[in-house]
């Protein structure tokens, strides 16, 4: 089996071209076959360098890897249509001396001209054939004087063009809708049509998978594989990626691309499991699943036809799991764009120890909390916020006496009884608040509630026994480190408590 996945390097990696991706992925990865990559650059106007650079980028990062292409070779190549105008050319010379394909003068003001009357008069726009009969001689003669001209098809006068698809059964299409066809434009360069067929023959595809918007190109595909004497591959034609709305995936649904979600901390084994799902299902409710059980059960003949809904909020519990599951010095590695965006971290970091160490005891207050990396620092304000002592006297203010006094003796206890510690780790913390629990009598909410208060100044927030070892990891981080100052627990608890006395 050879499959293939060619993107136009038009702008970035759409999640739709993704999946499509992720299963040719899948096909070869399970099924022992070859994975190429094509880049289908002709676009001289979109095609950029920078979105070619990225969209490879992005397909390293989901960990799909290829066989042939572009950046790693191939007994086909080049992988780039581009850099294979020499070969359309020859392709298309053939298919013009066997009498498949004739020269078309027609200005483009022309064409456009009869498109336009074609759409105010309710018909399918199709080329008119205007150039269709003229002598071959003649027109040779007319080319190789500098005439331009384009290249067309030549639709032979038949009912219908019929192939099956993987996915969705015979398709059959009537030829009287398909007009004479551009192969190569004036400028020289393949049309789309053809330059994939041509592609796809040279580097010997034997299954297309690509998107439901293609369909109406496969007729005009399988005419050209039967005019080279070619027999076309098998065709998949997968239903598109739809928003919540049910309307076409775009940016007006949130993040569309590879790129956005993965800048919004998204990781890749998330986004991968998730979009191998839309569509096709492993069986027995199973949903997550390594990658390799992924590409050893995937079929494409049992991928459904209905349109996979994009639903964030599934993506997003997809990805809580994965950063429970993923290693945390990983984790720690990735917080650190998001912390430099908001501005807690520099934007450039020495390496330090001390550093990764905080940043570690970072991930446990998100992971399995946030839906992304995106929403860290939220999560970790009470970090990075010093609380205000008059804030927290103003909360006691408002409490019933009783409860308010021995709120006030916990953190005046809690305070003195962090003075003669070092900095707190899960453990110790414990020990300390167990010290301060016998010593005021007060258990539960009214023991960790006022310690809370102290060491945040908010009602609620993640677990102190993981909050409190980030806070003081932190304060230990030097100061040339690029790290914002981060005042320790035991200065907080201070501050709150001198307050209180004073108060």
């Amino acid at each position: 089996m050879r499959v293939r996945f060619a993107p136009s390097p038009t702008g970035h990696l759409h999640v739709g071209n993704a999946r499509t991706a992720l299963f040719n992925w899948l096909l070869a990865r399970g099924q022992g076959g070859t994975l190429v990559l094509r880049l289908e650059d002709t676009d001289e106007a979109r095609s950029t360098v920078a979105s070619a650079e990225g969209i490879l980028e992005d397909l390293h990062w989901l960990g799909i890897d290829w066989h042939e292409g572009p950046d790693v070779g191939g007994e086909f190549g080049p992988y780039r249509q581009t850099q294979r105008l020499a070969v359309y050319r020859a392709y298309a010379d053939r298919l013009r001396d066997a009498g498949h394909a004739y020269y078309c003068f027609c200005s483009p003001a022309d064409l456009e001209a009869a498109r336009d009357v074609a759409v105010r008069e309710g018909r399918t726009p199709q080329y008119a054939g205007i150039c269709r009969h003229l002598d071959p001689v003649a027109s040779r003669a007319r080319v190789d004087a500098g005439e331009p001209a384009a290249l067309r098809f030549r639709v032979p006068a038949e009912i219908a063009v019929t192939f099956t698809d993987v996915v969705r059964g015979p398709i059959t299409t009537d030829i009287a809708m398909i007009g004479d066809f551009v192969l190569l434009r004036q400028n020289g360069l393949p049309a789309y049509n053809f330059a994939v067929v041509v592609d796809d023959v040279a580097m010997r595809i034997s299954l297309v998978v690509r998107g439901e918007d293609h369909v109406p190109n496969t007729p005009r595909q399988c005419l050209i594989y039967r005019a080279l004497g070619e027999t076309p591959p098998q065709f998949a034609h997968l239903s598109l990626v739809l928003g919540p709305d049910h309307a076409p995936l775009s940016k007006r649904h949130g993040a569309s691309s590879v790129a956005e979600f993965r800048a919004r901390g998204i990781l890749p084994e998330a986004l991968r499991n998730y979009l191998v799902l839309l569509g096709w299902s492993p069986g027995n409710d199973e949903e997550i699943l390594p990658i390799e059980e992924l590409a050893r059960r995937f079929r494409v003949e049992d991928v459904t036809r209905s349109a996979g809904v994009f639903d964030p909020d599934k993506l997003a519990w997809m990805n809580r799991h994965y950063l429970k599951e993923a290693e945390p010095t990983r984790i720690a590695a990735l917080l650190v764009p998001h912390l430099q965006d908001a501005g807690v971290l520099s934007a450039s970091m020495p390496g330090d120890d001390r550093l990764l160490s905080f940043l570690t005891a970072c991930v446990p207050l998100i992971a399995g909390t946030v839906d992304r990396l995106a929403d860290a620092p939220e999560r970790l304000r009470p970090v990075f916020e010093m609380p205000r002592a008059g804030a927290v006297l103003e909360h006691f203010g408002a409490e019933e006496a009783a409860a308010a006094d021995a709120g006030r003796a916990v953190v005046v206890a809690f305070a003195q009884e962090l003075s003669a510690r070092p900095r707190l780790t899960r453990e110790t913390f414990r020990d300390a608040a167990q010290q301060v629990r016998q010593r005021t009598g007060q258990k539960g909410r009214a023991l960790f509630h006022p310690i809370r208060l102290a060491l945040t100044g908010a009602d609620s927030g993640p677990e102190l026994d993981l909050l409190v070892p980030a806070i003081d990891a932190g304060a230990d981080v030097p100061r040339d480190a690029g790290l914002a100052p981060i005042v320790g627990c035991r200065e907080r608890a201070a501050i709150c408590a001198a307050a209180i006395l004073g108060s």
